[in-house]
C-alpha cells in the first residue's frame, strides 16, 4: 500500500476533501507503525494515526470503519477550527 492509494481511498470515502478547501496528506510514522493522516484547512492543521490492519482491511474492501470514523471526525473538527490570522 503506497500513499497516494490511501489518499485516493480517503477521497473515494470523503469526495468534500481536497475540494472544499481540506487538503489531505498521509505518511507512514515507522517509530508508531501507523499511518498519520494529515488534514490543513485555513492554515489549521491535524493529524490522525491509523493502524496499518485497519488500512489494509479498508483498501481490501473488507471493513471501512475506522478510518471512516477517525477522518471523518478529523475532517470535522479542521472545519470547526477558526482560521489563521495572517
Amino acid at each position: 500500500m503506497d500513499k497516494k492509494e490511501l489518499c485516493e481511498k480517503i477521497q473515494q470515502i470523503y469526495p468534500d476533501i481536497g475540494k472544499c478547501g481540506i487538503n489531505l496528506d498521509a505518511h507512514y510514522d515507522e517509530d508508531k507503525k501507523a499511518w498519520v493522516i494529515h488534514l490543513e484547512r485555513n492554515g489549521k492543521q491535524l493529524d490522525t494515526y491509523l493502524e496499518e490492519e485497519d488500512i489494509k482491511a479498508c483498501m481490501e474492501g473488507k471493513q471501512c470503519i475506522a478510518l471512516g470514523i477517525q477522518v471523518g471526525e478529523l475532517a470535522k473538527d479542521v472545519e470547526d477550527l477558526p482560521p489563521t490570522r495572517q
